[in-house]
């Protein structure tokens, strides 16, 4: 038999729309999944927005005020995505009115407000998930699996990488991403903690780390109107970018192992340029979120000169048969999303953690915290 879930989104903007249009696929893609998603309010304070999300995509009430959403008694589930200065505050208040949460990372500023968070989703004897989507695609879970089967031996150092060009151009608008008290930690939180979730995700947990950040963009001009996404803006008074720019990190895991992490969101040249190498004792694996049905592989004995293979990922690995029926067809960014929505609604439905949890909020917090006291610092920081 098959029920209802009441969900409301917070926040229209990209993200937003991408969490409304996962829950409309939702059927489509998992029809056994016993959980219909019932889109019964969004809420944005940008006027207008609410409420032509509400008209394009069937909403039943659209409202300005989150706390209404709060209030609402039909809503059992919440996506939250909106600015990340506004994540505890609204990850808190809907835990504590018993909703379920689906939040986007880094869920607030510091690995302080992921903990209240976690802590409030933990009280209220809810679920919560979050937004780590690139461990959704079947090739990084493919990935992981033959990391965790010996596939390439014992794992001894990978290179994470996430490069962008979305604030490159010294017009970008100075927006709330780029201030610490709205933002954050730049390009940290934003890209950063991707890569630690990816990193924990295939190798285990990191157990110390050394960072260095820069800001080459000091200053933007600020936008005279509403923006969304990542607008440019010409003519508006000038201010500081307050927070990251870039961030490499060398990494140690509990494993053994070593790592490098970088992230950049003005690389020119680069347009989501994600993914990993991860090199073992016995055979390697590359994956690049633009390729993103591929996995490069190497297996073997040789050692030396050993060839790489490419995996094109199938029905038989993560998610794939509910999207495309064989191998090389190609799955996009949605589609991840989508995959996550699953796993929020079976968690609900079956009254356990599917997918990244708040614990993984925490834990990447954690990580991003560490890397900011560490580029301060000019030394190693460990990780409790």
């Amino acid at each position: 038999m098959v029920g209802t879930l009441g969900v409301a989104v917070v926040g229209f903007g990209w993200m937003g729309r991408v969490h409304t249009q996962a829950y409309v696929r939702l059927p489509h893609h998992f029809p056994q999944l016993p959980l219909r998603p019932e889109l019964i309010a969004v809420a944005d304070e940008v006027p207008g927005r609410a409420e032509e999300a509400a008209e394009q995509y069937g909403f039943a009430d659209a409202v300005r005020d989150w706390r209404q959403i709060a209030a609402d008694p039909r809503v059992r589930a919440v996506s939250v995505a909106a600015p990340n200065f506004l994540h505890r505050e609204i990850g808190v208040a809907m835990a504590e009115a018993g909703k379920h949460l689906w939040i986007e990372k880094p869920v607030g500023l510091t690995v302080e407000d992921a903990r209240a968070v976690a802590d409030a989703v933990a009280k209220a004897g809810v679920h919560g998930t979050v937004g780590f989507n690139y461990r959704n695609a079947p090739a990084v879970e493919a990935a992981r699996e033959l990391i965790a089967s010996g596939g390439i031996g014992t794992v001894t150092h990978a290179r994470i990488r996430l490069f962008s060009d979305y604030a490159a151009h010294p017009e970008s608008a100075l927006t709330w991403r780029y201030e610490r008290a709205r933002g954050g930690s730049g390009v940290l939180g934003d890209l950063a903690s991707h890569g630690v979730d990816l990193a924990r995700f295939l190798l285990g947990e990191i157990t110390s780390l050394a960072a260095d950040t820069a800001v080459f963009i000091p200053e933007r001009a600020r936008p005279t109107g509403a923006t969304a996404g990542h607008a440019r803006a010409t003519g508006g008074e000038p201010g500081p970018v307050e927070n990251e720019d870039y961030v490499n990190c060398l990494l140690r895991f509990a494993s053994g192992a070593r790592g490098v992490l970088e992230a950049s969101r003005v690389a020119v040249g680069e347009q989501n340029s994600y993914g990993f190498e991860v090199h073992g004792t016995e055979g390697a694996v590359f994956w690049d979120f633009r390729r993103m049905g591929e996995l490069g592989v190497s297996r073997g004995t040789a050692y030396q000169d050993q060839p790489v293979s490419t995996l094109y990922v199938g029905p038989g690995h993560g998610a794939y048969a509910a999207f495309q029926p064989g191998a090389a067809n190609a799955m996009g960014y949605d589609d991840l999303k989508v995959i996550e929505a699953y796993h929020f609604l079976r968690s609900v439905a079956e009254g356990r953690a599917y997918g990244p949890t708040l614990d993984d909020a925490v834990r990447s917090a954690a990580a991003l915290d560490a890397m900011s006291r560490s580029a301060r610092r000019g030394a190693w920081v460990e990780l409790g």
